[in-house]
């Protein structure tokens, strides 16, 4: 067998697995919103401990992350194009900034929204390959910026977030623990340090094949 031949047969052999990762769908959104519509938000004067509702909210987050960065970590890896993984960014992004319904879980994920907005800015810019990386710089640049101009912040954390897709290390040192009242660029860093756990867990990523 000839060594194109050979390389026609693997790439052939790889070809299903772009059609076999469900990287989000509605039902998982709508589960997802279930279980928090069932959690409890109000702190118990007994514990110190983090009301369940928001710990359900983190993971929640947490799963919308790790979910778009697999489809990252698979362009990365030479699975999907720029176009692909671009058309599959656009696809998870829809359902997670749906229409958000009118009860009593609105605010937390209006919330949960915008902190995400960073996360699927960020992929983009990573994907186009077009972005700062003076994380340091762009963070003083960022907060100067987000009570005048949000649009512009939110440009300013897609890079900091896409320098954290290419490996930068950010960005708990920005951001302080007793914050009483922490501005939208202050979410954004969270989450692109959220990000940075997620590129680091999503390491062996490619080997594993099936539903994310």
């Amino acid at each position: 067998m000839t060594m194109a031949k050979k390389k026609e047969k693997a790439a052939s052999a790889e070809e299903p697995l772009k059609l076999f990762y469900i990287f989000y769908n509605q039902e998982r959104w709508d589960n997802w919103i279930n279980t928090l519509r069932e959690a409890n938000f109000e702190a118990s004067p007994q514990s110190e401990e983090m009301p369940e509702g928001y710990t359900t909210l983190y993971n929640f987050s947490m799963d919308i992350t790790l979910s778009v960065l697999k489809i990252v970590k698979l362009f990365q890896n030479g699975r999907y194009t720029k176009e692909e993984a671009l058309e599959k960014l656009n696809a998870v992004e829809v359902i997670v900034m749906g229409e958000v319904l009118q009860d009593n879980l609105e605010e937390y994920v209006e919330s949960l929204q915008l902190s995400l907005l960073v996360l699927f800015a960020g992929c983009r810019k990573f994907l186009e390959g077009e972005y700062k990386t003076d994380i340091k710089t762009l963070v003083k640049e960022g907060r100067k910026t987000i009570d005048s101009d949000m649009e512009k912040a939110l440009d300013i954390a897609a890079d900091i977030a896409a320098s954290v897709i290419n490996g930068a290390s950010c960005c708990g040192k920005y951001v302080k623990d007793d914050i009483e009242q922490p501005t939208l660029f202050d979410e954004w860093l969270i989450e692109a340090e959220s990000m940075a756990e997620a590129v680091s867990s999503l390491k062996n990523f490619d080997e594993e094949a099936g539903e994310t």
